[in-house]
């Protein structure tokens, strides 16, 4: 499976997300900057967390503009598997790939601990080698998770199955728990949590590993 990690100035977790590609598809993404214009074709293609551009102005609204993301919401569109985690799920509600915003913690505090999510959807291609209802233990990192939209929306993406995972407890104040959610044709996936970051027991756990081998899997 060929990758690419797209990368800004401020990302932070684009080696996490790199490591645990390599170890899961044997193949090292392609680290693709911010200022470039397109990439090589690929299967897979992934917005990691940190900080893009200082989180100044919000979270995401300069990295939605930078130059790459017009090739990147094009392959998107034609559905290229894209998943955004943290930051970068808040470059994809401001690009409008997936609806919504993140807000500031309900508790102004930022949350950095290990939570247990719920899988809410076990047939998506992010999402197939997990079970439904399942448990899972994802750490959390950010100041900007409160996934806020309006309530028809929050009940089409509950309705339509677009939510992926949930917090199994308040972590941040988020509509229903949300912690991750999917475009209407499932084939972009927007969390707050890390998956990259628990693909070892060394790192603490393995539960991100199943996300990874579902688009592997998936994509054959």
């Amino acid at each position: 499976m060929k990758s690419a990690v797209i990368v800004f100035p401020g990302s932070n977790c684009d080696r996490d997300m790199a490591v645990a590609l390599e170890k899961i598809t044997g193949q090292k993404p392609q680290m693709v900057w911010h200022q470039d214009t397109t990439f090589d074709d690929v299967d897979f293609i992934a917005l990691p967390g940190g900080f893009s551009y200082g989180d100044y102005l919000r979270c995401g609204a300069m990295s939605a503009r930078s130059p790459i993301m017009a090739e990147v919401i094009k392959r998107a569109q034609a559905g290229v598997p894209t998943l955004g985690v943290c930051n970068g799920f808040q470059i994809l509600t401001e690009t409008k790939l997936l609806p919504g915003a993140l807000m500031r913690n309900a508790r102004l505090k930022f949350v950095c601990k290990d939570v247990a999510l719920t899988v809410e959807n076990d047939t998506s291609t992010f999402t197939k080698d997990y079970s439904k209802g399942q448990e899972i233990l994802i750490p959390v990192a950010h100041h900007d998770g409160n996934f806020y939209a309006d309530t028809e929306t929050l009940d089409r993406l509950e309705g339509e199955g677009q939510v992926a995972f949930k917090y199994a407890e308040d972590i941040n104040g988020a509509q229903r728990n949300i912690a991750g959610i999917l475009n209407d044709k499932g084939n972009i996936l927007g969390m707050m949590p890390h998956p990259e970051r628990m693909i070892a027991k060394e790192l603490g756990g393995t539960d991100g590993c199943a996300l990874f081998t579902s688009i592997l899997n998936t994509l054959g």
